[in-house]
């Protein structure tokens, strides 16, 4: 670790922008104090990295019309509940009467629906390659079981078209090593033919310094370049049996992004064959156009074209406690790490 800060602190070349495509490594960079030590010339962005801060106001809006309307219980992860739609958050539906239950685990909603079976169970499926898998197996296990009261509403996203999306955002991704150790290598080996670089990182110190000073080292050349500097999770062929139950239940198709727009087949949708399980199918849910606060940022924020503290809500009208936008809201969003640690030391 030694080495590889010395080579970050000892950095006096041209500007590197480098995007945390993760929000893990957004609040790990935070956490361990890694901004701190960075020469002026290398700048750290945010980018699309956490799921639920990616998910459009639209889709709120679907799961609160789910809950409010067609009376379904909506099951989901935790940090979900209290990310903004066009009127009101998930928390705000409970408010009213809707019936919102945090699950840890998308097989709980499975058990959860078993349970209940005169009742209807939606679990809200946001997240990307990383969780993908579990949404798929609880889907292979409703079906299995023959439970008619189980569906998903789905926003799962992958991340190689997102990558080509944002080309020229920054001068190198440091690319999600839990996503990575999915998907293989090959997307980024792929996107260094197009012009991108980056390199896989870990989350440790150790592990996100090395990551920088590979990218300090790699830059010089001029060369599009990519290392994984996660070998001991991430290898070349990530994890073939993820992949085939992903590919077994899901196909990819378009998906609308907070602040990208609509990205060609970004997206994961329930192919035919398990069609039963897929909510706006089951409840003939109509196309929702949500609507984020105009004020909000957090689109700029996930593109790098903004750090959070360029907005003129952050710290006052949009807080932790009542958020605006969903970056603030989600424990990887970028605004809850610059909100939480409070480290602006080195921010230009």
């Amino acid at each position: 670790m030694e080495s590889a800060k010395r080579i970050i602190e000892s950095y006096n070349g041209r500007k590197l922008r480098v995007m945390e495509v993760c929000g893990t490594h957004t609040h790990e960079i935070f956490r361990l104090g890694i901004r701190r030590i960075l020469p002026p010339q290398i700048e750290l962005i945010s980018g699309p990295g956490c799921p639920v801060c990616v998910t459009p106001a639209g889709y709120i809006d679907e799961a609160v019309m789910l809950a409010l309307e067609h009376g379904a219980v909506i099951c989901t992860f935790g940090d979900l509940i209290r990310v903004p739609g066009s009127e009101m958050s998930l928390a705000g539906a409970r408010s009213q009467g809707a019936a919102v239950k945090t699950v840890y685990s998308p097989l709980d909603a499975v058990d959860f629906a078993r349970e209940n079976p005169d009742k209807q169970v939606v679990f809200l499926a946001v997240g990307f390659e990383t969780t993908v898998p579990a949404a798929c197996l609880a889907v292979k296990k409703a079906a299995a079981e023959g439970l008619s009261n189980f569906s998903i509403l789905g926003a799962n996203k992958t991340m190689p078209n997102a990558y080509k999306a944002l080309k020229g955002s920054a001068d190198a991704f440091l690319y999600p090593g839990h996503v990575n150790a999915i998907t293989g290598t090959a997307v980024c080996e792929d996107l260094v033919k197009l012009g991108v670089s980056g390199v896989v990182a870990g989350f440790t110190a150790d592990e996100i310094l090395t990551a920088l000073a590979v990218i300090i080292r790699l830059s010089a050349s001029g060369e599009p370049f990519f290392r994984n500097c996660y070998p001991r999770v991430v290898r070349p062929e990530g994890s073939p049996a993820a992949l085939k139950l992903m590919d077994t239940v899901m196909e990819p198709c378009d998906a609308e992004w907070r602040g990208l727009g609509v990205i060609p087949m970004s997206g994961l949708k329930l192919r035919p064959a398990f069609a039963a399980y897929d909510a706006r199918l089951k409840f003939s849910l109509p196309p929702v156009a949500g609507r984020s606060n105009p004020a909000c940022r957090c689109g700029e924020v996930l593109q790098g074209k903004c750090k959070s503290t360029d907005c003129n809500l952050f710290g006052t009208a949009c807080t932790p406690l009542h958020p605006v936008g969903a970056c603030m809201v989600s424990n990887e969003g970028a605004c809850s790490a610059y909100y939480q640690y409070g480290d602006i030391l080195n921010e230009q």
